[in-house]
């Protein structure tokens, strides 16, 4: 009987120093420690993940992965987007999946963390999967920063928008639609096979990956599914420095 081969699962942390809302954000404290240092912990407590690397543009980012023995690599700063950093990064490095983790959610659990690199296991024919949570509060049915998704039976991704989808035609007040519809909100961590990650990033930006400026329109676009994988944590981001204090608030709840 033929042994079936184990999958080698990588997880990368782009992290780029230069932002044009919040310069140094990985390196910004939050409750005593840096907050690439925060997810990168985090990351190595996921179970499936083999190795996690941190890959950065500068050498202060890296020196904090230094200070805790942990494995980094220097990218280039002009690249453009954190999943073109993470493709260069493991682009010589031997993996089957590849965990692209967002640097800065400090909070994002390692038990989603292996979620998804085991629904990638589970199903060969996924090239990316990427969560969602369902969404609670009015507000971020309607608020643009906010990506709305619509999934079929099979929970694979039918589009990804900043607009309220689906539209409930027939009920006139908004705030009656989650009563009626089941809204999901995306979650922006990928989980790709390494194969299709490479190629990926070479694909040409389609039109509504332009119109929308959101990346993974650009897998749907060229015809490939990406399977959703539902999860009840809500993201808490560090876009501005004034949410370090709603994030250090959610550590002292825990």
């Amino acid at each position: 009987m033929r042994t079936k081969r184990r999958v080698k699962a990588v997880g990368i942390i782009p992290a780029r120093y230069g932002s044009s809302r919040f310069p140094g954000k990985p390196l910004a404290m939050i409750a005593g420690k840096p907050m690439i240092r925060r997810v990168y912990e985090n990351a190595i407590k996921a179970e499936l993940l083999d190795e996690v690397y941190v890959a950065t543009d500068d050498d202060r980012i890296a020196a904090v992965i230094r200070e805790i023995e942990g494995n980094y690599i220097m990218t280039d700063s002009a690249i453009d987007t954190g999943t073109e950093r993470v493709a260069i990064a493991v682009k010589n490095i031997k993996a089957d999946i590849v965990l692209n983790i967002q640097g800065d959610e400090p909070l994002a659990p390692p038990e989603l963390l292996d979620n998804l690199v085991n629904a990638m296991i589970q199903d060969e024919g996924i090239p990316v999967c990427t969560p969602i949570v369902q969404i609670e509060e009015f507000r971020d049915l309607e608020d643009p920063n906010q990506v709305r998704v619509v999934i079929d039976k099979h929970n694979r991704a039918l589009y990804f928008t900043r607009s309220v989808i689906p539209y409930n035609r027939d009920i006139k007040d908004r705030y009656e639609w989650q009563k009626e519809t089941v809204y999901w909100k995306h979650i922006g961590i990928y989980c790709f096979r390494k194969e299709f990650l490479i190629d990926f990033v070479d694909m040409p930006e389609g039109i509504l990956e332009n119109s929308e400026k959101l990346e993974q329109l650009r897998i749907l676009e060229n015809g490939y599914p990406i399977l959703a994988v539902k999860t009840d944590y809500s993201p808490v981001c560090v876009d501005v420095p004034e949410d370090i204090d709603i994030v250090e608030k959610h550590l002292m709840n825990q």
